[in-house]
């Protein structure tokens, strides 16, 4: 196992003043035995620095170095990384045991060390009654459980997962995010986790990459990329529903903009004017959409509140103790 580094990396598809660059002088330092997610939508480039870090893409410029060794020239193979994908890539007409053992075969690896491996990769994973099972015969959840289980018999200095959850319903993606954080827990395999989806990031990662039009916003642990969100992308990306990003309200500062999550926000007589144009029941919480002028706001209230209906006049009050303050040129943080 070992530490991820990367410098200033570049990608740039292209040459001279054509060329389009995708990734923006990414730096960042990754832990032995750390979990980080890179998190994004779709487009930011958070697959390509995953792929650059696997070597199935050529970096333009900058540095990757793996434990004591920079990884720039050298081949998939030789960097001593195991990747699961999100389409399982299993081979269809071998059995599950098979597909775990296959790369540790093609390595000639003793048979009886090939089989130890697996036996062990099963049992973490809970796949030792399917060993011998085709794919065909697994559901989606157990073939992720597969491809996993064969990343893990190589024991890799590194983990990169590429979004291997999004072929997944909900109830599996929750299910498989608590075996994945089981396995980290027992391997402590240094990971680089890939996801669009901010709950998977939230709940998966000891830190979070936080990536917006080739470029990192943000690095940091769950909890402060929730809290003090380094930029207004950032502060509308991570969380469900997003925080309130308000420029125009009595009271904001020119030139700046106040951000404000739903659940901080209240109703109270003190408050912005503001009309209700939908009530959302969410189960344990209701999620009001209010506009404040032209601007609008959600307010996350509790299950035992009243509500207000829909063309109800409200006035609504932030709490005085969770407001951040974002440049309005740049968006990044202020206060």
């Amino acid at each position: 196992m070992a530490a991820l580094s990367l410098r200033n990396v570049i990608k740039r598809y292209g040459q001279g003043a054509k060329a389009n660059q995708v990734i923006h002088g990414v730096s960042a330092e990754v832990g032995d035995h750390e979990f980080v997610v890179i998190v994004g939508p779709s487009g930011c480039g958070k697959s390509t620095l995953l792929r650059m870090v696997a070597g199935l893409e050529e970096i333009s410029a900058g540095e990757i170095r793996i434990g004591d060794r920079v990884v720039n020239n050298l081949e998939p193979a030789e960097r001593d990384i195991a990747m699961v994908f999100q389409n399982y890539a299993l081979y269809p007409h071998m059995s599950v045991f098979d597909n775990m053992a296959y790369g540790l075969k093609i390595a000639r690896m003793p048979r009886d060390e090939i089989k130890r491996r697996v036996d062990k990769a099963a049992g973490i994973l809970e796949l030792g009654h399917l060993l011998a099972r085709k794919p065909r015969e697994l559901s989606g959840g157990q073939r992720q459980r597969v491809a996993m289980g064969r990343a893990i018999v190589r024991q890799p200095q590194v983990f990169l997962f590429d979004e291997p959850l999004s072929n997944l319903d909900a109830k599996l993606r929750a299910q498989t995010r608590l075996e994945i954080q089981k396995l980290h827990r027992e391997l402590g395999i240094t990971s680089l986790f890939v996801t669009h989806d901010q709950v998977e990031a939230m709940t998966l990662a000891e830190r979070i990459i936080v990536m917006n039009g080739g470029v990192m916003d943000q690095f940091d642990t769950p909890e402060e990329v929730y809290s003090r969100p380094g930029t207004t992308f950032v502060a509308s990306f991570m969380g469900s529903p997003p925080m309130n990003l308000l420029k125009h309200a009595p009271g904001v500062r020119p030139g700046q903009i106040l951000g404000v999550r739903p659940e901080h926000m209240n109703f109270d007589e003190s408050g912005w004017s503001a009309r209700v144009e939908h009530v959302e029941l969410l189960g344990a919480e209701r999620l009001v959409y209010a506009r404040i002028g032209e601007e609008q706001v959600i307010v996350r209230t509790d299950e035992g509140d009243h509500p207000p209906a829909a063309g109800d006049t409200v006035h609504i009050a932030a709490r005085a103790d969770r407001l951040h303050w974002f440049d309005a040129g740049s968006g990044k943080r202020v206060a």
